[in-house]
Order: C-alpha cells, then structure tokens, then sequence
C-alpha cells in the first residue's frame, strides 16, 4: 500500500466474525461487535449488518443506488496499473501520477480487438463513473499487485457508498505463451504445467495433482487481493484445430468433471461457494466451445458457429462438465461468443430431454441457452458474466442491433449480469432511457424484436447488480478488502506449492515412444556424445530454445555442437500455429511441417483452389537429416514436442528411438524424465490424429470426423475406407504399433 494507505488504515476484530478493515468508513459499534459504514448511512443498516445474508444484502444495496451507479456495474473491461508498474504490453499513453504512482489517472484511448474506447484516469473511473468491475492483463509482482489493488479499494471507499472494486484475471498458476485474453501473465504465483499437461498428470498420478494445484490458486490470489478469476475451462476439446484447446483439460469430458468437481470448491473455499478467504470462479465456456467449424475460432466471423453434426453429443460430450461446475456452485458462468448453427447441426436435445428450440443469436444473447437451460434445468445460481467483445466486434446473431439494444437483449432478454468487452455505461443508461422516452414512436426495431427486448428496465438492473454484489459480500470484499504486500509475497513463496508445481510438470511428460535407450542413464551415456537442439515457429525461437537446453546439459553429458559427431541426438520440438485473434488463410494447421502448401478457405469454411504456405517448425526437414545421419552410425535419437494442440507427428515421430510428449511442461521436468530422474506417468489427455486424411474438408466444407466429437470416439463416424485392422481410423499409430489416443503413455 502507499504511505498514505499505510498510515491511516485500520483494522477491528470481531470474535466469531469478519475482520473489518478500512481507511475512511465509519465504524459502528453494536453489541460489542464492529461494522463497517458502507452504505454511507451512519446506522446499522441491512446493507451494514454483516450478520445478514449476502443475498439481504444485496437486495438492499441496490434500493439505495442510483439508476446510473446500478448501470456501470453491468460492465467489465480492462485496466491498467500506474506509472510506477507501467507495462509496455499495455497501450502507450502519458501519465499524470498520483501520489505513489500505483494508480493511473491519465486519460488514455484504449483500442483492442474487441473496441475502442476514450477512457478517464482511474479515480475518475471509480468516483464518476462507479465502475467496479475491471480485468487486469498485467503481470505484476506480488507486492506491486497487491498495493495497486489496495489502492484501488482505498479510492472506491472514498465515494458517498461504497462497492470494493472486483478484479478479474484470467489464469496465472500455468506455464505458457503469455497471451492477451487467454493466459495474460505466468510464472509469478506457483507455476504448473499448461492444463493439458494437468490433465496428463492426474491422469497418471491421480487426482491429488489437481487438489494440490487449486489449493495454491487460491491461497496466492486471495493472498494478494485478488478475488475474481476468468477460469478454468470445462469445454471439451472436440476439434483438434481449435487454438484454444491448450487451455483446457483435454477431450475426456468424465476427466473434465472430475477436475470442475476437484478445483472449484478448493479454490472458492467450499462446496457451498466462495468465502471470505475464497476466489470466485467463472467458469468458461458454456455450452462448450469444443464443437468448431473445422477449428475456426468465434473471436473472427468464419468461426461464429457451433456444429452439432452428431446426434447427442451436445448432451454426452459437452453440457457434463458444466453439471459439474454447477454441482459445486460455481461462482459465474462465461458463455462462448459462437451460436447454434441450424444448417449444418443434427437436432439436440436439452437437459430434459427435450429438442432444443432453435434462437440464432450468440449463446451471450440465446434465451433458450442461457435461461431455459442453464438457469431453469440446471439450477444455475450464480451470475452470468459475458465473454469480451459480445456488444461490438462478436455481436454474432443480433449485428441488426445497435449498441444499446445488445446491451439491453442480453441483460433483459437472455439474463446476462455483466458484459464484458469495454466500459458502456453511457450505452446502457441509452438502453434504459429507451424503455420510456418514446424513441421507438419513431424508431423500428428488427423483425422478431420488441422493445421490451432490447431496453434496460429497473427490474433487469436489480437482478443483475444483486447478483454480482452477493458475490462481493460472499468474498467479505465489502468488511475487509485490503490485503498485506509482504505477506501477499511470502504466501506466493510458500516452497510446498512451488514443489508440487515442480512434481506436476515432471508428472505431466507422457512417454509416447521408447525402443530401450530410456532413461538415458550413466552406463547408457558412457563414451557417448551427444547433440542438442530445439526446434521453434520461428528461427530465433530455435535458437534461443538450443542455447538454453545446452545450458542445460552442460556437465551431465559430453556434447558436441556437431550431429555429424554424435551417438546420441536430444531434439526438443515446439512447433505453433495460427494467431489467437485472426482467422488463418486456411484451417489451423496442425502438421508439424515447414513450407507446406495448403488450400485457402472461403467465408463459408469450405477449401478453395488458391493455396498459400504454412510453417509451424522451421527446420523440420533437419529431424530427419540429424536422425539419418545419427541412425546411420548406430546412434539414437530422442525427441520431445510440446503440445499445446493436438498435432500430427508424422514428420518427427518414425525418426525417433523414443518421444515423450509435454504440455507447457517446464524443459527440466522433461530432461529429469529423459535422465530417469523421474519414472514417467503421464497419460495423453487427447488423441493425436494420425495425419491429414483424417482432417480432410470437402467442397461444402464437412469434414471427415465430426467436428462436435472428442477424438477418442471419432472412429464409429469415420468411413470404413480409412480403418485399418483393428477398426481404428483417427488415431496415430507410429513405428512400434502403439496408437497415440486418449490415456495413452508407456512406462520404464
């Protein structure tokens, strides 16, 4: 906390009760016992008295605030840290600092993929506009995190009544690719492997992994003041071409409820949701974002549809983890931006059994989806929390719609508390005034809209901001929002989690291949040289990556920097694909290839004639010429590919004499496998495709294996043409004969 902060905070016990802490609230004292003046009201009001229920609450709250204060708690979007922790992943703007430099209070025009937006320094934000809601992308150190979210709240308690201030986060306990809008900081709390790799690894060692990893998810975030998170992912991956399949657990949606039923009371602190020292969970995507058109990503126009070709299989493979999620109440549920695509989708049925009616509209705006289904058949409690961008550039299904009208059909209409994407309250307030001003007298909605619809109304605005101020009482944000920077860094330090971190990425590496040469130890070593070298998207990656795993090596082995000389070659292979936020010329590609030719596709996912080049791994073709030569003398080879997707392995795996297989597993966890440091148990928590027979898309754009179906049950959809002996046809099955499907993993 700032100096300022420091000095003046203070804080008051209550026996059998919250701690209160505060900087500038009244204190009232009542029966011995100690609340916080948060509505402003000086007395020991509903909205005081922590003896309530958060619900009463809540309930109470929203009668007091104004209809503006009400509306700016619809919205969440991203914010930025002061000067003082200034990132240059954020955009370029000039500061005017407060005192301490934490907060940012100059005004700055921020555009991503999902808007653009003039916004106001962050006291403004918070006293004008009442934002309470924001998404941090940054990622800052445990101290400098938590004395910019103290700050936060300490200008929030300032206003006339006071909301803490709710900061969301995607996740932060997995290695991996920083990437904005997915996996936006790492390395900073305990580090696991990417959630593939924690599949891998409660796969092979047990449930105990996934126990251990939520356990220190909350301590760490709730440590720092950090109390919201954009995480995890219950889709099951069904279309190995969808980018995002590296953040989820894999293609096992059984795996996928056990984990959901595993970390969402461990790291919201019960089974009966969040607590005051808990973190609340959204959980993604619903109805699961596995079902792509041939991969395509809803973030673009060509990916805006889920594909239920197979009957059934929104109900067995995709809907279960969300049972899950809601069986240990979930805090909130994120839909996907994708809608039901009639055209190309069998007819599925809901969770009564019902076919479900058809509504073209995005899954944050699908009444049938969200209410019919999620609220009213599953018994969804929690609260609703839109997926970013929803109202602007993936508005898929209601484009006909102005701004204020998406914000009002998703609100009143589909049942969404809060939007996310940027800060529209004035939209909202329009939205609001539009349901009594007369401006549709001389204004005409879209065919199969109504007013009612598409404006705010008093009743949608309580709904939705009771929803999402429970969860701020839940968390006891409300009686004590500060947290202690030193302790936030000596909890984030705890050696036990970053141990545990530690055994999971050696847990995670799967042993794909072995012919006797691992593990690779002393009696196996002796008198040999060995070669080292690793493999990335792009040349530079490749060098860095061989630079470090040579490091790596020094002194275990003997190495020479030449192939031509070695007994023994260790290739370390990562190749990537496409760009999160920008369809590719063609469909995802997942050969691990260089310069390969392939067909563009055209805005209805259909493969054209023109063609243009892929490259996931520069030096592709160097696999076979460092394995021919080595092979040539008698030597072995030895390789591991990191996978963030499901990739075809066609041109590294007949090479090798053994292949493991990581997940954003840390090199070292690997090497320690490779050594015989650490037995390997890891078992694939997807199938690998066998190559691109098994992907082809035909002239209407159907592919071969259904794009709604995990990999570990393509096969009964698969032409006959295509399997082999045993009745197989999608997986791989390399030299040794061993298919590389779904639990798949050898051991010593």
């Amino acid at each position: 906390m700032a100096k300022k902060a420091s000095e003046h905070l203070q804080y008051y016990h209550n026996p059998n009760g919250p701690d209160i802490s505060t900087l500038t609230r009244r204190v009232i004292q009542e029966d011995g016992l100690y609340f916080k003046d948060i509505d402003g009201s000086g007395t020991l009001s509903p909205v005081n008295d922590w003896r309530r229920s958060p619900e009463e609450r809540a309930a109470a709250y929203v009668k007091q605030m104004t209809v503006d204060e009400k509306i700016a708690q619809l919205f969440i979007s991203d914010w930025r840290m002061g000067p003082k922790y200034k990132s240059p992943r954020l955009p370029d703007h000039v500061p005017v600092p407060d005192e301490s430099g934490v907060l940012d209070d100059a005004e700055v025009t921020q555009k991503t993929i999902f808007g653009e937006q003039h916004l106001p320094g962050t006291t403004t934000l918070l006293k004008e506009w009442f934002s309470r809601h924001t998404i941090l992308r940054e990622n800052a150190t445990p101290e400098d995190l938590t004395d910019y979210l103290n700050q936060l709240q300490a200008v929030a308690e300032e206003c006339e009544r006071f909301v803490p201030v709710s900061v969301a986060s995607n996740s932060r306990n997995e290695n991996g690719e920083v990437v904005f809008g997915m996996n936006d900081a790492a390395g900073v709390f305990p580090t696991w492997p990417g959630t593939m790799g924690i599949a891998a690894a409660v796969k092979g060692s047990g449930i105990e992994v996934a126990d251990q990893w939520a356990e220190a998810v909350r301590r760490s975030w709730e440590a720092c003041g950090l109390r919201k998170g954009y995480m995890y992912m219950a889709d099951c991956m069904t279309d190995p071409r969808w980018q995002r399949t590296f953040g989820t657990f894999g293609e096992d949606p059984d795996l996928i409820c056990q984990i959901m039923e595993h970390i969402i009371p461990r790291i919201q602190g019960s089974e009966e949701g969040v607590t005051d020292t808990g973190v609340a969970v959204t959980t993604k995507h619903f109805p699961g974002g596995g079902p792509r058109e041939n991969g395509y990503d809803p973030h673009y126009a060509a990916g805006q549809w889920n594909v239920y070709a197979t009957p059934g299989s929104l109900q067995k493979y995709h809907i279960p983890p969300f049972r899950s999620a809601i069986a240990k109440n979930t805090s909130s549920i994120m839909p996907y931006y994708s809608k039901p695509s009639k055209e190309k989708s069998a007819v599925q049925q809901d969770c009564a059994g019902k076919d479900v009616p058809f509504e073209p509209y995005g899954f944050a705006y699908n009444r049938v989806f969200v209410h019919d289904m999620l609220r009213e058949q599953m018994g969804f409690k929690g609260y609703i929390n839109s997926d970013t961008g929803i109202v602007h550039n993936m508005c898929w299904g209601v484009e006909m719609l102005d701004i204020p009208e998406r914000i009002g059909f998703a609100v009143n209409y589909a049942g969404v508390d809060v939007i996310s994407g940027l800060f529209d309250n004035a939209a909202g307030r329009e939205s609001y005034d539009r349901a009594s001003n007369g401006y549709y007298d001389t204004h005409t909605l879209p065919e199969g809209f109504t007013p009612d619809m598409v404006t705010l109304n008093d009743g949608a605005l309580d709904r939705a901001v009771s929803r999402t101020l429970a969860e701020m009482f839940r968390l006891g944000m409300f009686e004590n929002p500060y947290r202690d920077p030193k302790k936030a860094a000596e909890v984030v330090a705890t050696a036990s989690d970053w141990e545990n971190a530690a055994r999971a990425h050696r847990q995670s590496v799967v042993l794909l291949k072995n012919d006797g040469i691992l593990p690779l130890t002393g009696d196996k070593l002796a008198g040999k040289k060995v070669y080292a070298e690793a493999f990335g998207k792009k040349p530079e990656q490749g060098e860095a990556g061989t630079k470090a795993l040579r490091e790596m090596l020094a002194g275990q082995v003997e190495l020479t920097e030449d192939y031509t000389q070695a007994d023994i070659a260790i290739l370390m292979v990562s190749p990537s694909s496409g760009d999160y936020f920008t369809a590719t010329a063609g469909y995802l590609e997942l050969d691990i290839c260089e310069d390969k030719t392939v067909p563009n596709v055209d805005d209805f996912c259909r493969p054209m004639k023109e063609t243009h080049q892929e490259t996931t791994l520069t030096g592709t073709g160097r696999i076979a010429e460092i394995a021919g030569d080595v092979h040539s003398r008698g030597g072995k080879v030895i390789a591991n590919i990191n996978f963030p997707l499901a990739w075809l392995v066609g041109n590294v795996e007949p090479h090798t004499d053994a292949l493991t297989a990581g997940f954003d597993t840390y090199p070292s966890a690997t090497l320690d496998v490779i050594f015989g440091r650490y037995a390997p148990t890891g078992k694939l928590p997807i199938t690998l495709p066998r190559g691109d027979e098994v992907l082809a898309v035909d002239e209407n754009g159907v592919c071969v294996s259904p794009n709604d179906v995990p990999g570990y049950d393509k096969d009964p959809y698969m032409p006959d043409s295509l399997k082999d002996e045993n009745g197989k046809a999608y997986a791989y099955r390399d030299s040794a004969g061993n298919y590389y499907e779904l639990n798949f993993g050898l051991h010593y």
